[in-house]
């Protein structure tokens, strides 16, 4: 199976630039203005990684967004030696998905597998290129399917597998018994950075979808049902008589929005859409955010104790207005901007229009189109009002926000 299977996955040099660590004081532009300091010096950098060949006819390669990552020359080596530099041809940073694109011949592509028939227990091996050194397999079983929750991405659905993932390994192939794609290996957690048998994969259903967008349009484009939901504790399972937790319950449905026209209403819980079942808010939030604009999709609900079926259509998204605002000090790296929606019911708060890779706003989950509502339990309605909550937040701070259809909160201590 792996004769089969390892020609498919490649090595990945990226070249990068850093700037050169001076003087704190010399980072403020203000400062270095006045006393005509050059700008920092930067040095060339080298980082490794992996990839996969899924369409050989085309050149096309699946890498980790995080890889290539301001990359100025991407590099990829082939397990026969051959080297060829490669097009970035999109990136999807929600899901930490990237497609690149070669100019070679008698490539070998990896068969796409169906990650929706994985099972806890289930057999895989792991490809990729494991601090340098080479392409390297090892192997070991399906720890948990369905992971979020883990900040580490915007889109979360990671398979976890106990086959050893280390850096380097991003980008690299998950595959089955069959020798099929399952995944692409995406991250780890470990105290030290490396392999401690807790390693995710980006489901292949998942990378499917947004290879899909990204050939035909060059990027993702998430659609919207236009309503806020969340997830179903216990408690609330057995006051509307479910029998499980699983399912999203909507919370809002926002005026004149495809929800709405489908007579979605508040207080419903959503259980499958096109078929399959819905575990959580999040999971409802990756199967709408991953279909095509104006795709008509079925749900299944329980209103009242009864099933019922409607269909909706998929949204292009809203417009985000609103101006540039200074970046919020207690979360750096990430900048607001005001936001008001077009409909009088919609939400109004801060919108976050950017966040830095690796910041702190990052690192606690901020994400690019977060609308934040509330801090600390307190609405906010602009960015004045947001940046005195903050600051006048005294240990911990709590930001109540909109990530497409879903309601969060964020802990930020």
């Amino acid at each position: 199976m792996l004769q089969e299977v390892t020609p498919a996955v490649v090595n990945i040099s990226v070249q990068t630039r850093s700037a050169i660590e001076d003087n704190p004081l010399f980072r403020d532009p203000f400062f270095r203005r006045f006393f005509n300091i050059p700008d920092q010096a930067e040095r060339p950098e080298q980082s490794a990684g992996s990839g996969v060949i899924v369409d050989a006819a085309h050149g096309y390669v699946v890498t980790n967004f995080h890889v290539i990552k301001d990359a100025l020359r991407v590099t990829v080596t082939l397990k026969d030696r051959r080297q060829f530099q490669a097009k970035l041809v999109g990136t999807d940073p929600g899901t930490d998905i990237a497609l690149l694109k070669i100019d070679a011949k008698k490539l070998q592509a990896l068969r796409l597998g169906n990650s929706d028939l994985l099972n806890v227990g289930d057999f895989v091996v792991a490809i990729g290129n494991p601090f340098g050194l080479g392409q390297t397999v090892t192997s070991g079983i399906v720890s948990a399917l369905g992971r979020s929750g883990l900040d580490i991405e915007g889109y979360e659905d990671f398979i976890q597998t106990d086959a050893s993932i280390n850096p380097g390994n991003s980008g690299g192939a998950l595959v089955n018994l069959k020798g099929e794609l399952v995944g692409i290996n995406s991250a780890i957690i470990g105290p030290s950075g490396a392999n401690v048998g807790i390693g995710f994969a980006v489901p292949s259903v998942m990378v499917k979808a947004v290879v899909d967008q990204i050939v035909r349009f060059g990027e993702v484009r998430r659609g919207r049902l236009g309503a806020s939901s969340e997830d179903i504790t216990h408690d609330l399972a057995a006051s509307l008589g479910l029998a499980s937790t699983a399912g999203a319950i909507v919370s809002t449905v926002d005026a004149n929005s495809p929800a709405e026209k489908a007579g979605l209403k508040a207080g419903d819980v959503i259980i499958a859409v096109n078929g399959k079942n819905i575990r959580s808010s999040l999971d409802l939030r990756n199967k709408i955010g991953l279909m095509p604009i104006g795709e008509t999709v079925t749900l299944e609900l329980i209103r009242n104790g009864k099933p019922l079926t409607t269909k909706v259509k998929i949204a292009k998204p809203l417009d985000v207005p609103g101006t540039e605002a200074e970046t919020v000090p207690q979360l750096a790296g990430a900048t607001v901007a005001n936001f008001k929606a077009e409909s009088a019911r919609g939400p109004e708060g801060v919108v976050v229009t950017k966040v830095e890779g690796n910041s702190p706003a990052w690192m606690h989950g901020l994400r690019p189109g977060d609308i934040i509502v509330g801090v600390n339990r307190k609405k906010v309605r602009s960015v004045q009002e947001f940046l005195a909550a903050v600051q006048a937040s005294q240990d911990s701070i709590i930001l109540s926000l909109l990530r497409g259809d879903f309601r969060l909160r964020i802990m930020i201590r």
